[in-house]
């Protein structure tokens, strides 16, 4: 197996298990790294609360990397965060383009956390219509079939083989964790945003 596949193959283990866990005990954690202590991943919360995550031995770090609507073609799995509509469609606020090797990852539409209100759908694009600015996918799932209008400007990324190194203090990172019946976080994966990047998810 390849050094970029064995990871991310990985890393989707570590996302499906994480983020399949039940409503009550999954807890996203976006903000900055204030401190990595052996297993403990101490993060500045966008709220502003030093949240500990307890990190599994085996934990992934995944990098997160800028990408285009260009690369967004029909075929793609990808994941979008969105909020409202317009004309019908959903309204993007940003758009994750999966590796193939994460395919069917959380495949589904859901509520997310983003912002107020705001979802989440993973699916195959089924079709890109391109408009004057901007873009609107057709997006299948198992369950059923999305319109997401992608505006100028939204933020595309993908996500990219990446070392535990990159976890230093300052860097933004996006964390799926699950509560435990003590009150602890637990994760198996870090989402970390590479040259600066703030994950947009």
């Amino acid at each position: 197996m390849n050094r970029i596949l064995a990871p991310l193959l990985l890393a989707a283990a570590f996302l499906a298990a994480t983020l399949d866990a039940s409503a009550q005990s999954a807890v996203r954690v976006r903000g900055t790294v204030d401190n990595l202590e052996g297993l403990t991943l101490t993060v500045k919360a966008r709220s502003g609360e030093m949240v500990r995550i307890n990190l599994a031995e085996k934990y992934v770090v995944a990098g997160v990397s800028p990408a285009t609507l260009a690369d967004v073609t029909a075929g793609k799995f990808i994941g979008t965060a969105t909020l409202g509509q317009k004309d019908g469609a959903l309204v993007a606020l940003e758009v994750l383009i999966f590796p193939e090797a994460m395919r069917g990852a959380n495949e589904g539409h859901y509520p997310w956390d983003l912002q107020p209100e705001s979802l989440m759908t993973n699916a195959t694009v089924a079709d890109v219509a391109a408009g004057a600015k901007d873009r609107t996918l057709t997006l299948k799932y198992k369950d059923g079939e999305k319109k997401v209008l992608v505006p100028e400007g939204v933020p595309i990324v993908t996500f990219v083989p990446a070392e535990r190194s990159e976890l230093r203090p300052g860097v933004h990172v996006f964390v799926g964790t699950a509560r435990q019946p003590d009150g602890s976080l637990t994760a198996g994966r870090v989402n970390v945003g590479l040259n600066g990047l703030v994950p947009p998810m």
